[in-house]
């Protein structure tokens, strides 16, 4: 019987020994997802995450006093971590992998009082996995109609969940059997800005402990879950054509993740690019006489950033505003960011982005390098015909321009502000994160 790709991968895990480099990226995510469900935590759609969840338990979800079962945590968190789309992105994917890993792995790990160097182990193997997954048949998954994040990050956080509670071969592939039924999150929020959307890495999250918790009592998944002819990538990417090279070549020795990217503006990972040029435009020229705005883009995030486009100029709603291209580009114009502040249902009706956003079309560059780059291009042309232009061939946060771990620091504090944590529950929780490897993960001290 040859070896299925979950048993390669499981090999991968058993023998895997974590670089510097990657246990750096680790204890970065664990600094951006724990600020960002702070951000989160009194926001419509967290509270209504966190009212919906029936089971309590002894696990946090950061930011809230009531204690959840871990599958309920997970979830939270996730949603939280998610819910502004200021989280992590995979260059290449594209995927947010530290929503689902995260706090899938905190989860666990609080539950079976289990030390924080073995779930930085467990974090670095999911997100590793989950990163290389994204590459096995690059953008077939959202043409699909499906949220990469979403059903990758099932099998992610399944991965890691099984790496922390030591299961073994057989046990790690059923629960990447398993997982594969779970996984699920199509991409119809991009209607009305939905919030599913939100959901989507929470969901994941809980998916996974509860895979790794049923193969772990002996349930039986698929072991041919990725590669078989009813398999992962048939159903989501609707696909028999993939690279599965990718996926583990190297598996558990060579950690594509260590380029994962950290976000500046809380909007789509594809967008940051071009509101960075608009800003720079800004520096140039006066907003008000701008008769019209160009911009070049990749075919393949038409569907999700630009179109329709009307609709796109005039985002229904702040969610929705955060995956539209026009909207976002007229932030960056007129506002000089888009963080947090640009995304409120207030600033979505200001006419100032209204008029700029209803300028901004596009046209689509069959060289771009999506999704391999993230790249930038916005052109003006103003009212007395003079035209000037701006690219940026990466994004700003990532492979080429990385934030530094004090950046990173910086972001939690403006998030949990923005949350309303008090500046010594902010520094006990960085000292917290400094200090844990070798304790016992309790989240306790920062509900």
């Amino acid at each position: 019987m040859n070896e299925s790709l979950s048993g390669l991968l499981a090999e991968g895990a058993e023998r895997a020994r974590v670089s510097t480099a990657m246990s750096e990226v680790v204890e970065k995510l664990l600094i951006d997802v724990a600020g960002l469900c702070v951000a989160a935590r009194q926001s419509d759609y967290v509270q209504a995450a966190l009212k919906g969840w029936e089971a309590n338990g002894a696990c946090t979800a950061i930011g809230h006093a009531r204690a959840l079962d871990a599958a309920g945590a997970a979830f939270v968190n996730g949603t939280a971590a998610h819910g502004e789309d200021f989280d992590d992105t995979f260059e290449g994917g594209p995927v947010h992998a530290g929503a689902a890993v995260v706090p899938a792995v905190l989860a666990v790990a609080e539950r079976e009082k289990l030390s924080a160097s073995s779930a930085v182990q467990a974090v670095a193997l999911g997100v590793e996995l989950m990163c290389r997954a994204s590459l096995v048949a690059p953008k077939l998954i959202h043409k699909a109609g499906f949220h990469p994040t979403a059903v990758l990050g099932a099998m992610a956080a399944a991965a890691a969940v099984s790496t922390l509670l030591k299961l073994s071969k057989d046990q790690f592939v059923n629960a990447l059997g398993i997982a594969g039924s779970m996984a699920s999150g199509i991409i119809e929020y991009l209607a009305e800005g939905a919030w599913t959307k939100r959901l989507h890495p929470g969901w994941a999250a809980q998916s996974g402990i509860r895979a790794a918790d049923l193969a772990r009592a002996g349930f039986v998944g698929p072991r041919t879950v990725f590669e078989g002819t009813h398999g992962f990538y048939h159903g989501f990417a609707r696909t028999a054509q993939a690279d599965w090279g990718k996926l583990v070549e190297g598996f558990g020795s060579r950690w594509i993740a260590e380029s994962l990217a950290f976000k500046v503006y809380a909007c789509g990972t594809m967008t940051h690019p071009y509101i960075d040029c608009a800003k720079k435009l800004a520096a140039k020229v006066d907003v008000r006489a701008i008769e019209e705005i160009d911009c070049e883009v990749a075919e393949g995030t038409v569907h999700r950033l630009w179109e329709p486009l009307e609709a796109k100029r005039r985002p229904p709603n702040a969610y929705a505003a955060k995956f539209s291209q026009p909207y976002c580009i007229a932030a960056g114009f007129v506002l000089g960011h888009a963080g947090l502040e640009a995304f409120t249902e207030e600033r979505v009706r200001d006419p100032r982005l209204l008029a700029l956003a209803s300028k901004v079309r596009y046209e689509i560059d069959p060289g771009n390098p999506y999704p391999d780059e993230f790249t930038g291009h916005v052109r003006v042309r103003m009212k007395d015909g003079r035209v000037h232009e701006e690219r940026q061939g990466h994004f700003r946060g990532g492979a080429h321009e990385p934030l530094s771990r004090a950046d990173l620091e910086e972001k939690f504090r403006l998030n949990c502000a923005y949350g309303g944590w008090p500046e010594e529950k902010m520094e006990a929780f960085l000292r917290w994160s400094a200090r844990a490897k070798d304790a016992a993960v309790d989240l306790a001290a920062f509900r």
